[in-house]
């Protein structure tokens, strides 16, 4: 089959571009607007008689539908995600994320493509202070960047009740691995402390975090994208919390260098309600970095759970200040996928079942 990806210069979308080349047989369109956030000497070796590079920006429907065009099954990474520059500059958060996806979903309805995976964040959740979210609970952003994804969350499902388009959204925890960019928190804490810098803490630096190596997320979209359900949400996670002090630590103990860190005043926690075990973001797994082409270990998803039973694991941590716990997608082991179904008028809060 054919397969579009967008952002495919990305830090995600380039290792998505790897992964489906090195585990199935599908020919490759890679879509990708070059800005800041693109690299395409990442994906350049990769590229090739399966994997073709187009130039575009998602928000231009004329070079969207001439790139998608032939393409049964589309990926969408593109998206602004940062959430400090969402602060100074909302306005392209909000043109590239909702407009950007309308327009690839509308090509995509005009050209009966067959799925279309919309990959989104744990952020649209928001923060509570205790437990674990569920793709049924509603969504509550606490930043531009992430009221910005969940209104494409809702875009791309409306073509799915509206329109019948067969969309699924997943939506993953915090994202670690090769070719991300520096301004990320791990790649930031690292090469600040390899130039001997400080690491920036927000608050007291307990909030806590679920960590996913991009090759699991890989692995997760990849059987969403096979088994998943149409109309549907995946939670994607590691189970693998852990407060940023100690990120910092293990990033120091990774690269050899003594933890020096400096406090501001910001401090909010994020994380989701996770369908995939990942490595740990212990000392060692900070040095995991898959090469090129490589395969994607385990993400932990039965491959014939998509639809399965749900479970729900409960908060590990007791010895935890609740106040810096936040929404956390945790389901843990080799259970299966649980997903959520919305359709027809179901909103924030209100989601349905199939």
């Amino acid at each position: 089959m054919r397969l579009f990806i967008t952002g495919a210069a990305g830090f995600i979308g380039s290792n998505y571009l790897r992964h489906a080349l090195a585990t199935s047989d599908h020919s490759v369109v890679a879509f990708d607007a070059l800005t800041y956030a693109g690299n395409l000497d990442s994906i350049k070796e990769v590229l090739g008689d399966r994997a073709s590079f187009v130039h575009g920006d998602i928000t231009d429907r004329l070079a969207v539908r001439s790139a998608m065009s032939g393409c049964e099954l589309v990926v969408h990474f593109a998206a602004e995600s940062h959430v400090d520059r969402s602060i100074s500059g909302p306005d392209a958060f909000v043109y590239a994320n909702c407009f950007g996806t309308n327009v690839l979903c509308d090509v995509a309805r005009e050209l009966g493509v067959e799925r279309f995976v919309h990959v989104s964040t744990d952020e649209v959740y928001g923060s509570v202070e205790s437990g674990s979210s569920r793709e049924t609970d509603a969504l509550a952003p606490r930043s531009l960047y992430a009221a910005s994804k969940a209104g494409s969350d809702h875009i791309a499902l409306s073509y799915f009740s509206t329109h019948g388009l067969p969309v699924i959204v997943t939506r993953a925890s915090n994202n670690y691995g090769p070719f991300q960019l520096p301004e990320k928190v791990i790649p930031l804490f690292a090469t600040n402390l390899l130039d001997g810098a400080r690491v920036p803490l927000y608050g007291d630096g307990l909030n806590i975090r679920d960590w996913l190596h991009v090759d699991d997320h890989c692995a997760a979209i990849d059987t969403i994208l096979g088994k998943g359900n149409d109309g549907e949400i995946y939670n994607v996670g590691a189970g693998n919390e852990i407060t940023n002090r100690d990120a910092s630590s293990n990033c120091a103990a990774a690269t050899s260098r003594p933890s020096n860190t400096s406090r501001t005043g910001r401090g909010t926690t994020v994380a989701i309600l996770s369908t995939a075990p990942s490595c740990g973001l212990s000392a060692g797994s900070l040095n995991k970095t898959s090469p090129p082409g490589s395969r994607a270990p385990s993400s932990g998803i039965a491959p014939t759970g998509i639809g399965g039973s749900r479970s729900r694991t409960e908060l590990q941590r007791g010895r935890e200040d609740p106040r810096h716990r936040r929404r956390r997608a945790t389901r843990k082991g080799s259970g299966p996928v649980a997903p959520a179904s919305r359709h027809g008028d179901a909103g924030p809060g209100r989601t349905r079942r199939l």
